[in-house]
């Protein structure tokens, strides 16, 4: 997508950025595939255009949470091997067939309405059997793994089904030394081995996510799951900055300045006045909000680079703009104002946005609405 009318505000990803953290990845994890995860909009950078450059830089996967998300990356005309994880009750699992989905299978109730939908569309189902081994959400407990393992074999031999993974997911692997994480271990080699002795002979076996990737070869298999890490942000603090792991964050969030105005010292700044100038200085209007997923509990903490200094958040961020205190500094009107990119202009990174709010990395990017416009730079790979 290209743009020559100034904007409100803009997501510029950089998508050479994402091809290159893809490619640094599948060096970490040299003997495994690698499953680009895309789901919720690709943790907000674009669903499609990220699944592509994804696909451009070796990723033989890719990963939704939802079969409606899979389907649409379908419906975008991208091929190759999809896998969706994340079913309910009367999903559209016919779709799922039809479309060559890999659609995983956590309870029995799944089985059955798999092999069900594949009786109707007269072809097998690919599915892939999850195993919980710790983290608690979804997957098949460890004392149902046998009588889902069996009717998963009668399935197969029926030809409603080709079983084509068995995987997990880790609890605790963005942090290094917890005990979880051998334990989790221990209990998904069980899991396979009984599969395979059952008789299911699976493509892939899979367990790490990004942390997992970066830090724990052991537990690569046959395919790693890498999500926020092809985005280029460090899966926690524990594991290192994103520079330290050889990433570099893709999206950079940046407006234009709306307002600029001298005031008073002792003037309220936005709702409540819980920010009080304390002598005459500028203010400078920020044209975002919570409504376009500015935390709003980064009110008086967010860091916003402004010409060429970091402000920080004035007063409580609104639904659809903050201020922040320019401490008496001209600035015009229309002038750049960055929220996060990759550090390289001094400009914060998703990471201080996530200290400022108390949350994660994930969620600051992820939560960017549809208000705000992506820009994509680098689309074509031989630019």
């Amino acid at each position: 997508m290209s743009q020559t009318l100034p904007l409100r505000a803009r997501a510029e990803i950089d998508l050479a950025a994402l091809r290159a953290n893809v490619r640094a990845l599948r060096a970490r994890a040299p003997r495994a595939a690698l499953m680009a995860v895309v789901k919720s909009n690709a943790y907000g950078h674009g669903m499609v255009p990220c699944a592509r450059a994804a696909r451009e830089a070796g990723a033989t996967w890719l990963g939704t949470a939802t079969p409606q998300e899979a389907l649409a990356l379908r419906a975008a005309g991208i091929q190759g091997r999809i896998m969706c994880w994340l079913w309910t009750p009367g999903g559209p699992w016919r779709e799922g067939i039809e479309a060559g989905l890999d659609m995983s299978v956590s309870a029995m109730w799944a089985l059955e309405e798999v092999t069900a939908a594949a009786r109707e569309a007269g072809r097998p189902a690919r599915i892939q059997l999850k195993a919980d081994t710790g983290l608690g959400r979804n997957g098949c407990q460890p004392a149902d793994w046998a009588e889902l393992v069996g009717a998963a074999r009668a399935a197969e031999a029926e030809g409603t089904v080709k079983v084509t993974g068995l995987w997990s997911h880790f609890a605790c692997a963005d942090e290094p030394g917890h005990p979880s994480i051998a334990a989790q271990l221990d209990v998904f080699r069980d899991v396979v081995t009984y599969a395979e002795k059952a008789g299911i002979v699976p493509e892939v076996r899979h367990m790490a996510n990004s942390p997992a990737t970066l830090t724990l070869p052991e537990a690569h298999f046959d395919l790693v799951r890498t999500g926020i890490a092809i985005y280029g942000i460090s899966p926690s603090p524990e594991l290192g900055t994103h520079e330290e792991l050889g990433l570099r964050p893709v999206m950079t969030l940046s407006a234009s300045v709306a307002l600029v105005k001298q005031v008073p010292a002792g003037h309220g700044v936005s709702y409540g006045h819980h920010y009080v100038t304390s002598q005459e200085t500028t203010l400078g209007l920020i044209p975002l909000g919570y409504a376009d997923g500015i935390p709003r509990h980064a009110s008086d903490r967010g860091p916003v680079l402004v010409g060429d200094a970091r402000r920080r958040v004035a007063g409580r961020v609104a639904m659809d703009q903050f201020v922040v205190d320019l401490g008496g500094d001209k600035v015009a009107e229309g002038t750049e104002a960055v929220l996060f990119g990759p550090g390289d202009r001094g400009e914060p990174t998703a990471e201080d946005w996530a200290q400022a709010a108390g949350t994660i990395a994930y969620e600051i990017v992820t939560r960017i609405g549809t208000r705000v416009p992506r820009v994509y730079l680098h689309e074509d790979p031989d630019e």
